[in-house]
């Protein structure tokens, strides 16, 4: 089974984690605002296990590593994601390097993100991550080369099969450590990753994403078959929504489905309740 964070509104956030594995903490987020860095706090204090992601996909850039690092010290997550350069391999490999001889004694697990322009690339910094001895190795959901690779007017439906392709090559020409877990980031279409309930996928570890809490803010709700689109909208930017702005049922629905979608299963909470 494939671990699911999602993230959420500060005033939802611990509700949303009875139906999610673990918590998934953006640090640029921790620096800008004090309620999330609470609350982040006292998830690490009950034990759950977080994830703190460099912020890339946020910000465009991963947040500067001697802050990062320090974040990484006051928070002390479960895993960190080492920061990385977006689609640049060499710069990647490069950063993670510095990173790793910088800081090399920081409290939990690290996190090499793989980034590229082509396959080449992409395996070249698969390769730099093995070697670097990563804990985990994490592929994101939108490359560029997946349009190249599967090029379809939808660039959501390219995107959610570029990565399908992209794993399924990466394995069979032997390049996946299977030793290593390995985290998938963001999604395109939440019904991605009913492809990888196959036996073949089993280091699979993780996934995040905010793409079902987004969608209900929306006030759209997950077909049967998932979706066909996507809202633009980053969660980050919706980080204190209103609760009385939120549809509950909504949220409930499409967290039911997307773990339908991912591991065959119903939430493992029963149902959101609010005071």
């Amino acid at each position: 089974m494939i671990k699911i964070a999602h993230e959420a509104p500060i005033d939802i956030f611990e509700e949303v984690q009875r139906f999610t594995d673990y918590d998934y903490a953006l640090v640029h987020l921790l620096e800008q605002n004090p309620r999330y860095r609470d609350t982040f706090e006292r998830a690490i204090k009950r034990g759950r296990e977080v994830i703190l992601d460099n912020s890339i996909f946020e910000l465009e850039e991963a947040f500067e590593a001697d802050r990062f690092a320090q974040w990484v010290q006051r928070l002390k997550p479960t895993w960190y994601i080492i920061p990385d350069a977006l689609e640049d391999s060499k710069k990647t490999i490069q950063q993670a390097v510095e990173f790793r001889k910088n800081y090399p004694d920081l409290p939990g697990k690290s996190i090499g993100v793989v980034q590229g322009k082509n396959y080449v690339e992409i395996v070249d910094c698969y390769k730099a991550m093995v070697a670097l001895n990563v804990d985990m190795i994490a592929i994101s959901f939108d490359y560029s080369y997946y349009t190249q690779i599967i090029p379809h007017p939808n660039k959501y439906v390219s995107w959610m099969l570029g990565r399908v392709k992209l794993l399924g090559d990466l394995l069979a020409d032997g390049f996946i450590d299977e030793s290593k877990p390995h985290h998938l980031l963001g999604c395109g279409l939440p019904q991605e990753f009913s492809f990888y309930r196959n036996a073949k996928y089993k280091w699979i570890y993780s996934l995040d994403t905010s793409n079902p809490i987004v969608h209900a803010l929306k006030g759209i709700e997950y077909g049967s078959d998932g979706l066909w689109s996507k809202e633009s909208q980053k969660l980050h930017e919706l980080i204190d929504y209103d609760l009385e702005e939120i549809d509950v049922d909504l949220i409930r629905t499409n967290i039911q489905k997307f773990r339908w979608f991912t591991n065959g299963q119903t939430p493992i909470g029963s149902t959101l309740v609010y005071e």
